[in-house]
């Protein structure tokens, strides 16, 4: 009977760090070792980066949705509590949408609120 050697499994292991790692420079791409560790690094920081994206997403709607409630003589957290007074079901994101790309169906919005 052959002699069994973990090789197989270890190598798979190695090329699919090494095939993640194509494109990075120098070292990073073609010792296992090192590629190993920044392509941790850097799956730990798109990890974190796809969190901090709809933070600031999120932060841009309420940005866009503040100037044009305060173009209509209303701050934005009076805005929102009427909203959610009338139930309206309007998420910020479409809100943002509609003060950038849809003025009056936004101005007539705030006086429905109103």
């Amino acid at each position: 009977m052959p002699r069994s050697v973990p090789a197989v499994a270890s190598r798979a292991r190695r090329k699919k760090i090494l095939k993640q790692a194509k494109g990075f420079y120098g070292k990073r791409k073609n010792v296992y070792t090192v590629a190993k560790n920044v392509l941790e690094k850097g799956l730990t920081y798109s990890y974190v980066g796809r969190k901090l994206k709809k933070r600031s997403y999120r932060q841009l709607w309420i940005a866009r949705i503040n100037a044009a409630v305060r173009a209509e003589g209303m701050t934005y957290s009076e805005f929102i509590h009427k909203l959610s007074l009338k139930d309206a079901g309007l998420n910020r994101k479409v809100l943002a949408d509609l003060a950038m790309n849809e003025p009056e169906t936004f101005t007539n919005l705030i006086k429905s609120v109103r």
